[in-house]
């Protein structure tokens, strides 16, 4: 392995890594714009200059390869003169409208002209204009004034998702990101990750339509979390608004929603990738809540939902569970534990690919829509549903059950986190968490287990489904309670 020098200290390096890979991984800071850990070199942006010693001019570190012996300084009064003309160059056409934009508070640029220049352009000509709010596809709005044409988003798009959706259009100060193909936005639509490149846009260029001018970055929090969209169980933050930061005079509902999603980096599952579903994960946990435990469509304390569902379960000979592979693992060992010797348990899917939904590819989507049907089955079996004639009691947790299907006549003890007609027609009904309401864990399909935190408290009225099954131990069969 060769040894490398950073303004004089020693390090080893990799022979396939280049200077700025060594510097970022022994904490020695180099600026990058156009550089990304899991994209190709392009080398646009300039900043990323050091300087060999014994040499007059710099060179950029991202695409400088090792050798022995390389004595590289970092912040040498010629690399900070050049990083200073940089930013100059960067910003000499870029807009100064960060009081307005989206990116304020984690644009790099912002913080780069902070730590390098800080100084007014020394421009006296007028600003190049270029198009705003340019409808790059549904999802994503271009503000190409802002763009410093660092061809992140290009190549996210032909090496990482791989739909060659954008190009760069024209040159010189006329250069603008562009689908590839004319002005056909189909191409990034279809494109089942096309969200990841607001992420790494380093600037406020590129832009989530849906959540264009909602809120700031310093009034949200950042909560470790996995996506449930599919069995791969993507690391996301999940944001949402601080507690010190609550609305006092608007909906008190601003206060506890998901703000957005983004990936949390995890190179055991989805590296510092999630796709577009993860993103939408509001429109699926924000629907109406059930907030109440029932009784034959009645509202009844939880207390008198539990006993209820006690002497059904006590009188029940041949009791029958659907188990929820949307269960966090501590929830499925509640249930096995407390219930598992009395019940016949069959692991159900919560939620089915959509209409038009990507089912699997080979980057990270796969084609169990549930997050934690691995840990359901290895608990609970991979038998087929099939209902024996002498059933007669059906427990039923979580979405993806057809009522319809059930044994006519036999009494079902439902829990579920949302609103549906099928609460009010269960014999006792538990309203439950969501997974962003509690602290637990997901095991993947390929066995990686990972954590999510509790982002928000739960609705008043709601209850855990582990609970409600430790409350629900088992009796003996025949007896009532």
């Amino acid at each position: 392995m060769p040894q490398i020098f950073l303004d004089g200290q020693a390090f080893e390096a990799r022979t396939e890594q280049t200077v700025l890979q060594v510097a970022l991984e022994h904490g020695v800071f180099i600026p990058r714009l156009c550089w990304h850990p899991k994209l190709s070199v392009a080398g646009n942006c300039r900043i990323c200059v050091v300087q060999v010693e014994g040499r007059s001019w710099v060179e950029i570190a991202c695409n400088m390869p090792v050798s022995e012996g390389l004595r590289v300084l970092t912040d040498s009064p010629l690399v900070r003169e050049h990083r200073k003309a940089t930013m100059q160059f960067i910003t000499l056409n870029h807009p100064v409208d960060c009081g307005i934009c989206d990116k304020a508070g984690e644009c790099t640029l912002q913080d780069y002209h902070v730590a390098f220049n800080g100084e007014a352009s020394i421009s006296r000509e007028p600003k190049v204009q270029a198009t705003k709010f340019h409808r790059l596809s549904e999802r994503i709005t271009l503000d190409n004034e802002r763009c410093i044409l660092c061809t992140r988003c290009v190549r996210f798009t032909r090496e990482v998702s791989k739909s060659n959706a954008l190009g760069v259009k024209n040159r010189g100060d006329h250069s603008l990101i562009r689908p590839a193909e004319g002005d056909d936005v189909r191409l990034l639509d279809d494109d089942a990750y096309s969200e990841n490149i607001v992420d790494i846009c380093p600037v406020g260029a590129l832009l989530s339509t849906r959540l264009l001018y909602k809120e700031r970055v310093w009034y949200l929090q950042a909560t470790p979390s996995v996506c449930p969209g599919c069995a791969r169980g993507c690391a996301i933050d999940v944001w949402h608004r601080k507690p010190e930061w609550k609305l006092r005079t608007l909906d008190a509902r601003h206060n506890t929603a998901i703000v957005r999603v983004t990936p949390r980096d995890n190179p055991a599952v989805n590296g510092p990738w999630i796709c577009n579903k993860g993103r939408d994960l509001a429109l699926l946990l924000e629907r109406p809540r059930a907030d109440a435990a029932l009784r034959k469509g009645r509202a009844v304390a939880l207390d008198e939902a539990l006993a209820a569902a006690r002497e059904l379960i006590g009188r029940a000979r041949h009791p029958v569970a659907l188990v929820s592979s949307w269960g966090s693992d501590e929830e499925l060992a509640a249930l096995d534990d407390a219930l598992g010797d009395r019940f016949t348990c069959f692991v159900k899917d919560d939620h089915l690919p959509a209409d038009g939904e990507v089912v699997e590819d080979d980057l990270l989507i796969r084609a169990d829509k549930n997050p934690n049907g691995r840990t359901a089955r290895a608990r609970f079996g991979h038998q087929a549903l099939q209902f024996a004639p002498d059933t007669d009691l059906v427990l039923v947790w979580g979405e993806g059950c057809d009522f319809g299907r059930l044994p006519r006549g036999v009494p079902v003890i439902f829990l579920n986190a949302f609103l549906a007609a099928e609460n009010g027609h269960a014999e006792v009904f538990f309203p439950t968490s969501v997974h962003t309401e509690r602290d637990g864990h997901f095991t993947n399909a390929d066995g990686v287990r990972s954590a999510f935190s509790r982002c928000v408290d739960r609705p008043t009225g709601v209850v855990d489904a582990e609970r409600v099954f430790r409350a629900l131990a088992s009796v003996p069969a025949g007896v009532a309670p």
